[in-house]
């Protein structure tokens, strides 16, 4: 008949019910290896998670790049940044460490980033920018070994700030996570979504520690920009 399609070959169901059992108890099993990575972001992460008003006074927050539209801040991205700078005007942050995607001339999350804390409060100088934050785990390792943070509040949404903490930690980060509210739109419910497949991720570059994309030299603008707010 024109336009029928062929049997799909090698494809089989079991056929009996201890082989239609097995399938059933395969699938479980995938679920659950799958669910793995995320049941373990929740249960280490559940006793460093704070509100702005609770977290423990720390010298350094870290914001999370999340994206720009038309140069700006997107929404999400705006949040952290508020959260950020309600933190530093309270005095329970000293320097705010902004990590991002510098990856093309045409796009600066770090420097947006910056211009616009500097918008909302926080002094310049209190304002350090990693350029190389490609992702969580780039951004954790980068903290710690080329800014020389020991200890920071991390800012992002609840959707994703266990996996930041947990990464952090594994880095050698002590961290405590501030996860900022948004309205369950669309990116809300992508962003959690994603966040089930990233924990695999996150998971396996706890595990192994894999390099950065780009690590480079030490730099001593946290340092700098703690030793100024001192004098």
């Amino acid at each position: 008949m024109t336009g029928s399609r062929p049997p799909l070959r090698g494809l089989r169901l079991p056929r009996t019910r201890a082989g239609q059992r097995r399938a059933v108890q395969g699938v479980v099993l995938l679920c659950v290896l799958a669910l793995l990575p995320a049941t373990w972001l929740f249960l280490t992460t559940g006793s460093r998670l704070r509100t702005t008003e609770d977290v423990p006074r720390t010298d350094v927050a870290m914001v999370f790049g999340a994206g720009l539209w038309d140069g700006e801040p997107s929404p999400y991205l705006a949040h952290r940044l508020d959260a950020a700078a309600r933190l530093y005007r309270a005095g329970r942050v000293r320097v705010v460490l902004v990590t991002g995607d510098n990856s093309r001339t045409d796009y600066d999350e770090p420097d947006a980033m910056r211009a616009y804390l500097a918008k909302h409060g926080v002094p310049a100088g209190r304002i350090v920018r990693d350029y190389a934050g490609f992702d969580t785990w780039d951004s954790c390792v980068r903290a710690k070994k080329i800014f020389g943070v020991d200890r920071a509040v991390l800012i992002s949404q609840g959707f994703h700030i266990r996996r930041a903490v947990a990464l952090c930690q594994a880095a050698g980060v002590t961290s405590y996570g501030v996860g900022v509210g948004d309205k369950h739109d669309v990116t809300w419910y992508y962003g959690g979504t994603r966040e089930v497949f990233a924990a695999g991720k996150a998971a396996v570059d706890a595990l192994f520690h894999p390099d950065p994309q780009f690590l480079g030299p030490k730099e001593r603008g946290v340092a700098q920009a703690l030793a100024s707010g001192r004098g």
